[in-house]
């Protein structure tokens, strides 16, 4: 018996789409259903643009799921693309009521994703690899995460997450790729082929900054990480002015040189009236791989340090939330786009952040920097 229109939607309805991660059926994405006496099923599906890099796997997972209803004996997949007035539609949608106004979800008063700027004194300490595998741990442990590269200079995210597509663009709304279930956005996504120098200065940043958080579809995330350029520029400015709720992750190194520059780059909150949720110590130690003795390559005490200073400094006590052992294996992970976190769980370097994501991934009961709609009795 061939199947019914209706148990096919079913099948459709459980088929999300790649980018938006919503059912297609949700999206109206699903054109046409036509059956065949024979259980042939024929299946019309609108991309949101022409040469929309996920066709395939839009193919692949119709297909799948169109072929697991009973009676259907085989299946076919037909592509057209959304009009002009169909996306806008659909942008209105995924937006809300609102329409397609250009604001920053994440610093309305009543957002839930927790927002975190990973931020560093320096180069080199190793800041985009702790940001990566920080997102990584969390998407991994159910949360729904996204990664702004805010590193306009220096992106490498992209890499360090595999990412290789571009994003689709649906009228003004950007989609971001996807990459271990992580939403990823960057500079390095819009430039031409090659490895170009980004040359931008201060308002062109900013507009970049804002386009990220604004003009990208993000979903509903729990968490965002952010990775900041080294020092305290332009980018970490904007930061302050357009996420004036983002908690600051301090990335430094266990050498004092490294620690006096950490604490210069974290003490900004204390002009942007910003919080500082902690350090984060990398490299700091080498497990020798003859022994158990541990290598203090890099020095000793480094990420405590800026922790104390940044204390005294801003007033409320900032923790020292780990310290990250070297391991090759993270860096090789990076150049592979392969987070360690999810390649060897259990290496200690892996323990150690998914340890650290576990605990920022908590949502804390506090009520600090929350707009509560109250008002004094007899107002």
């Amino acid at each position: 018996m061939a199947p019914t229109p209706e148990q096919v939607t079913a099948a459709l309805a459980r088929v999300n789409d790649p980018e938006i991660r919503r059912p297609i059926t949700d999206l109206d994405m699903v054109k046409s259903i036509d059956i065949g006496l024979d259980g042939e099923v024929r299946v019309g599906i609108y991309l949101t643009v022409a040469g929309c890099p996920m066709r395939d796997t839009i193919t692949r997972d119709v297909t799948a799921a169109v072929s697991a209803v009973p009676g259907v004996s085989r299946v076919r997949v037909e592509m057209d693309v959304m009009s002009t007035e169909q996306r806008k539609v659909l942008q209105t949608k995924l937006r809300g009521d609102r329409g397609p106004e250009k604001e920053i979800p994440f610093a309305k008063p009543g957002s839930l994703t927790r927002v975190f700027a990973v931020a560093s004194g320096k180069g080199g300490v190793g800041k985009s690899s702790v940001t990566v595998n920080l997102a990584a741990a969390m998407s991994a442990s159910g949360l729904k995460v996204g990664v702004v590269d805010a590193d306009i200079y220096g992106h490498s995210v992209p890499r360090m997450l595999g990412v290789g597509e571009r994003p689709t663009k649906v009228e003004d709304m950007i989609m971001p790729p996807v990459a271990h279930d992580i939403k990823v956005i960057s500079v390095g996504m819009f430039k031409p082929e090659g490895n170009s120098a980004v040359v931008w200065r201060g308002p062109m940043l900013d507009r970049a900054l804002h386009q990220f958080l604004a003009d990208v579809y993000w979903g509903d995330l729990d968490v965002l990480l952010m990775d900041l350029p080294p020092g305290t520029g332009d980018i970490a400015i904007s930061v302050a002015q357009r996420m004036p709720t983002a908690e600051i992750l301090v990335v430094t190194t266990p050498q004092q040189a490294a620690a006096e520059v950490a604490e210069r780059a974290g003490s900004i909150a204390a002009q942007t009236h910003q919080q500082v949720a902690g350090v984060i110590e990398n490299m700091s130690w080498l497990p020798c791989p003859h022994c158990d003795e541990r290598i203090s390559v890099f020095g000793e005490g480094g990420g405590q340090q800026v922790a104390d200073a940044l204390t005294r400094t801003l007033g409320a006590r900032v923790p020292l939330l780990g310290q990250v052992p070297i391991d090759t294996r993270l860096r090789e992970g990076g150049d592979e786009g392969k987070p360690l976190v999810l390649t060897d769980p259990d290496a200690p370097a892996a323990a150690e952040l998914r340890r650290i994501a576990a605990g920022l991934g908590k949502r804390s009961s506090s009520l600090k920097g929350r707009k509560l709609d109250i008002s004094p009795a007899g107002r």
